[in-house]
């Protein structure tokens, strides 16, 4: 249901008593470091405009898949990525690397502390951020009631899931295809997660969700 003037507080206020913004960046594929050679065994330099003194940290509530882009032929090679998931709990991946085009993580990283080759990289490497975007509405049980979110330009899917950003999707909704266009569902009974609520979706497809929960 397309609604361009929804009254969020009006929402929040009626049906719902608490509620969490999960709004992000476009990617950025080197975001994280820039094009540089790397060296056998070495750690990429995070150096790039999304870091801050040698580490990322992703939107306040988001996590971001991490993409690595190898100039040469990096597929018989892996890069390890270290940092934090969107709770705040270690996290560490092991990501096989692309020839001449670009490796994605599986997981969803809210920090990215290092990035480490295995083996000696075929040429220069980068890395940023992927389209992909997770957040966390709440970590504990939660009914959500509503949800309002922002078209971001081409139509997709937003996954409100149980228990983590690779749980069971309870919740499916569309984005809209025009940019910046706001839609809204009104769920009467509420849905229940019952080890925490989390959202997945692309941020070419979605600039934002916001859900009220209880």
């Amino acid at each position: 249901v397309s609604a361009p003037h929804i009254n969020l507080g009006e929402i929040m206020g009626t049906q719902s008593k608490s509620s969490a913004t999960i709004a992000v960046a476009a990617a950025d594929p080197d975001g994280l470091s820039t094009a540089a050679s790397v060296g056998n065994n070495a750690a990429l330099t995070l150096g790039g405009a999304l870091t801050s003194g040698g580490s990322f940290t992703a939107e306040s509530g988001t996590a971001r898949q991490i993409t690595l882009l190898s100039a040469g032929d990096d597929s018989a090679k892996s890069f390890t990525v270290v940092g934090t998931d969107v709770n705040g709990d270690a996290l560490t991946e092991s990501v096989t690397g692309a020839n001449d085009d670009t490796a994605t993580s599986t997981g969803y990283f809210a920090t990215v502390s290092s990035i480490t080759a295995v083996g000696n990289p075929a040429g220069n490497m980068s890395a940023g951020t992927s389209i992909n975007v997770a957040g966390v509405i709440f970590k504990g049980p939660a009914r959500v009631k509503n949800l309002v979110w922002t078209g971001g330009g081409a139509i997709g899917t937003i996954n409100i899931r149980d228990s983590g950003t690779a749980g069971t999707s309870f919740i499916d909704v569309r984005s809209d295809a025009t940019l910046g266009v706001n839609a809204s569902v009104n769920l009467t009974d509420g849905v229940h997660f019952p080890n925490g609520a989390y959202v997945t979706f692309a941020e070419t497809q979605c600039n934002s969700v916001t859900a009220f929960f209880e």
